[in-house]
C-alpha cells in the first residue's frame, strides 16, 4: 500500500507515525502534499517519502490518499482523490456542511472507492471497554449517557482556521464531533438537540458547550467541551447509567491516560490530542484498522454513514446554539 498525506499539522504528524508503524507490513509512505513545505520536510526526514508540491502529481504513485487539512477542505481533495481511484483515509469531521459530505460520500460510491473518516475515539480502549460493557448487557438498558472533552485554545491563533467558525465550527463541531460519533455507537440514533454556549468571541468561537442530546429510544445524553482549560490541559470522562448499574470513566482519576504532547521543552502541542496509557496507540490502531481492511475488503468500524450522522447532530447543536432553541433531526 503506497500512501501519501495531504497536510503536515498535528494530525498529519500524528498519521505519518501511524503509516510509519505499518511499514513492515508493506507499507509505503510516497510523501507528504503541504502548504508548509519546512514542517512537510521535517516529516519526509523522519518518515520518509518527499514532499509535493501538488497533490496531482503523486496521485499516479500512490494507493492511498490521506487527507488531514482543515475541514472545509476535505470535499475538494477527496474529489480529487476519488476521480484518480484512490482509497481515502479522511480526518474528522467528515465535512464542514452536509451538502460536501453527502458529495464526498456519492463521489467515492461511484467511484468504487472506499472512504473512511478518522472518529479515532471508538479505538481507545476505554472506550471500546465502556462499549463492549453495554452490548453485554453488562449495565442494562443505556438510560444516561455523559461524555466530557475539554482542552485548551489550539496555539496557533493567528490566522488559524480553527479560529474561523466558518471552516471549522469551533469546538462544537471539531471537538464534539468525537462525542456525537461515541454517543451514538452507544445510543443508536438520535432525535433531537439542545445546546447552551459560553459567549462567543468577535470570530464566532464560543469555548464551552453543553449538548443535550435525546436519542430515539428514550435514553438521553449530557456533553460538555471546550477550549476552556489552560494550554496543557485535557480532560475527558465518561459515565454510562443504565437500568442494570453504572459504569464510569474518569482521566483524572486513572493514569495519565490523558496528556499533551510537547514539541519543545516549556512548550505545548498546537491542539491537544488525548492519549493513552496501554500498549495500543489508537491512533496507529486506527490507521491499521483501515489497512487490514481495504487489503481484505472488510468493513469499516465507522461508515461514512455514521460520520455524515455524527456531522448531522454537530451542525443540530450548532443551530439550536444560536437559536437557543431544541433542534429535532429528521429520521
Amino acid at each position: 500500500m503506497r500512501v501519501v498525506i495531504i497536510g503536515s499539522g498535528s494530525m498529519g504528524t500524528t498519521h505519518a507515525a501511524g503509516w510509519h508503524s505499518l511499514a513492515t507490513d508493506g507499507v509505503t509512505l510516497v510523501g507528504i502534499v503541504s502548504a508548509n513545505r519546512a514542517s512537510a520536510e521535517v516529516l519526509t526526514q523522519h518518515y520518509g517519502g518527499k514532499v509535493f508540491e501538488t497533490l496531482a502529481e503523486v496521485l499516479p504513485l500512490v494507493d492511498v490518499v490521506d487527507i488531514c487539512v482543515p475541514t472545509d477542505l476535505h470535499l475538494q481533495f477527496t474529489l480529487q482523490a476519488a476521480a484518480a481511484k484512490k482509497h481515502i483515509f479522511c480526518e474528522k469531521p467528515i465535512a464542514r456542511t452536509l451538502a460536501d459530505a453527502q458529495q464526498m460520500i456519492e463521489a467515492c460510491n461511484a467511484a468504487q472507492v472506499r472512504l473512511f473518516i478518522g472518529q479515532v475515539v471508538r479505538f481507545f480502549p476505554q472506550y471500546q471497554s465502556v462499549q463492549r460493557a453495554l452490548t453485554q448487557g453488562k449495565i442494562g438498558e443505556l438510560a444516561v449517557l455523559r461524555l466530557t472533552r475539554v482542552s485548551y485554545r489550539p496555539q496557533k491563533e493567528a490566522g488559524s482556521w480553527f479560529m474561523d467558525f466558518s471552516r471549522s465550527g469551533g469546538p462544537l463541531l471539531d471537538m464534539l464531533v468525537h462525542d456525537y460519533d461515541y454517543a451514538r455507537w452507544l445510543g443508536g440514533d438520535v432525535a433531537r438537540v439542545y445546546t447552551r454556549v459560553s459567549p462567543p468571541d468577535a470570530g464566532g468561537i464560543s469555548d464551552y458547550a453543553q449538548v443535550l442530546m435525546r436519542f430515539r429510544s428514550g435514553a438521553i445524553a449530557h456533553l460538555e467541551g471546550g477550549w476552556c482549560y489552560p494550554p496543557g490541559m485535557f480532560r475527558t470522562k465518561i459515565e454510562a447509567a443504565g437500568t442494570g448499574g453504572l459504569i464510569e470513566w474518569d482521566s483524572d482519576s486513572t493514569a495519565p491516560i490523558t496528556s499533551y504532547i510537547k514539541t519543545q521543552p516549556g512548550a505545548v502541542a498546537d491542539v491537544g490530542l488525548p492519549l493513552s496509557p496501554l500498549t495500543i496507540d489508537p491512533y496507529a490502531a486506527i490507521i491499521q484498522h483501515f489497512y487490514e481492511a481495504v487489503v481484505n475488503d472488510l468493513p469499516f468500524a465507522v461508515t461514512p454513514e455514521d460520520a455524515l450522522a455524527a456531522l448531522q447532530i454537530g451542525l443540530a447543536a450548532i443551530e439550536s446554539a444560536q437559536s437557543g432553541k431544541p433542534v429535532t433531526l429528521p429520521k
